[in-house]
């Protein structure tokens, strides 16, 4: 039944492609860059960083990181940008492939969630870039970038909690749905 739906919709085969390739990418960049890079600099990691929240925090996590530190989570943090386009491209996917089989309510819902990705990725792009600009200078880091840093963290969790959410919600009612049915 799914290859059969497979086959009749472009649409379906669009997003899944969207959907695996997100994946692929997400998988990629996390075991290949993220998780060395995380091994590499045990002290504090780079949530501590993107929650430092002041000038002060921020410029004690960078001097225990120190010069090789710095350059590591530098390269991590470009390597964000491209996922950034891994999960909102995941994301996107699993929530549309949810949303075209809900129905009624649920599927209103989901509407609103497939900005959800976006706004995620929005905000993970002003992070890093608020991010950089504390790393290119890290004795003399304005308080305006690790409170901005914070706050589009905090937004960007947030939108993808909820995003996280919306999916298992729908995926259950979809799978309590069809076991009735049946």
């Amino acid at each position: 039944m799914f290859l059969e739906r497979f086959k009749e919709s472009p649409k379906e085969k669009l997003v899944i492609i969207i959907t695996i390739c997100g994946l692929i990418i997400v998988l990629l960049v996390y075991l290949l860059i993220f998780m060395p890079i995380e091994a590499a600099v045990p002290t504090y990691g780079i949530l501590d960083y993107e929650f430092s929240w002041t000038p002060e925090r921020a410029e004690l996590i960078l001097s225990v990181w120190g010069v090789v530190g710095i350059n590591k989570q530098m390269l991590a943090i470009y390597w964000d940008f491209l996922y950034i386009v891994g999960y909102v491209s995941l994301a996107l996917g699993l929530i549309l492939m949810v949303l075209r089989r809900s129905e009624s309510t649920m599927q209103t819902i989901g509407l609103y969630f497939t900005l959800t990705p976006f706004l995620t990725g929005i905000f993970d792009i002003i992070e890093n870039i608020n991010l950089l600009i504390m790393l290119s200078d890290p004795t003399s880091i304005s308080i305006i970038n690790p409170l901005t840093a914070s706050v589009c963290a905090l937004i960007k969790f947030s939108f993808l909690f909820a995003a996280i959410g919306y999916f298992v919600s729908a995926l259950i009612i979809l799978l309590v749905f069809k076991l009735r049915k049946s």
